[in-house]
């Protein structure tokens, strides 16, 4: 229990006497951790959203003719040959007639002249609703082009792709800021290592002369490092979370909103970014003192 006492005094200690430093530090863990948390925040809404449009998703095929019910089994399997898929549905000219005509709704007077069979029948695929999918419908759609008897194959081409660059850029932006996070925390926290232990640099000798061991001197700066991680990342979150929650006040009656609702990070995913950063700090501080106290 004296150790851990004694450790913390010092720990104390370090943080008063180099506190211009270490406010620096911590400002920059802080804004690190900020900028990491914001574009990691926009990554899972826009997963998120990419599930619900993905409710919606799917490749219409029209056909020639009706397929008989063995050109049916024929052409499910060749659908599953390239990729597993939800569902796939049938649709003949009488079901595509009746659908028509309950979109058209009270319009659907227009109708009455025209026979029921001038809507070719078609295959609907659904295919499975992640990310990756979605990269894979322009080849889907290629190859179900190539199935005998398809005049047509048609998907949400525009939205897919727009939506699929968008976050394949934030993937990249969350990535990018990920090394920021690891390089700034590392380098900052064990440059301010670095200074703390040259100032005390007499009386870490005084020290190992009344037989201080490497650990004893360590662990101190490995709790100032590991605080500056925990109370850096924790304000970063917390700047995170009160900048969302002006957005949702500013953007409450937003009809995007309304339709797909923006949420905060799991806790899961808070306790992970907060302790990785804590482990990142750790990490630089035991690599100054490291390199530091066996000089």
């Amino acid at each position: 229990m004296s150790l851990v006492s004694t450790a913390l005094s010092h720990t104390g200690r370090n943080l008063r006497l180099t506190w211009k430093s270490q406010f620096m530090t911590l400002c920059t863990v802080t804004l690190s951790v900020l900028i990491f948390s914001f574009f990691y925040l926009i990554y899972i809404n826009a997963m998120h959203i990419s599930h619900e449009l993905g409710d919606d998703l799917r490749l219409v095929i029209y056909l020639d003719e009706e397929p008989s019910a063995p050109l049916q089994e024929e052409y499910r399997r060749k659908i599953l040959k390239f990729d597993q898929v939800e569902k796939i549905v049938f649709i003949n000219r009488d079901e595509a007639y009746n659908r028509f005509s309950d979109q058209l709704g009270e319009d659907k007077d227009i109708l009455v002249d025209i026979p029921k069979t001038f809507l070719p029948p078609s295959i609907e695929v659904y295919p499975i609703k992640t990310l990756d999918s979605l990269s894979r419908i322009k080849r889907f759609s290629d190859y179900l082009q190539t199935l005998p008897g398809v005049l047509k194959v048609q998907y949400g081409k525009e939205w897919i792709e727009r939506f699929y660059s968008f976050v394949q850029i934030i993937r990249i932006v969350v990535i990018l800021s990920g090394f920021l996070l690891i390089m700034t925390t590392t380098f900052m926290v064990a440059h301010t290592i670095r200074l703390t232990l040259l100032a005390r640099k007499k009386e870490l000798e005084l020290l190992r002369l009344v037989g201080a061991t490497n650990n004893y001197i360590r662990t101190p700066f490995l709790l100032e490092g590991a605080l500056q991680g925990l109370f850096g990342a924790s304000l970063g979150v917390g700047a995170l979370f009160l900048l969302y929650t002006w957005i949702e006040l500013q953007f409450t009656g937003a009809t995007l909103l309304r339709l797909f609702p923006f949420t905060f990070l799991s806790p899961k995913s808070i306790v992970l970014v907060i302790g990785a950063a804590t482990l990142l700090c750790s990490l630089g501080s035991f690599t100054s003192t490291r390199k530091m106290i066996h000089l």
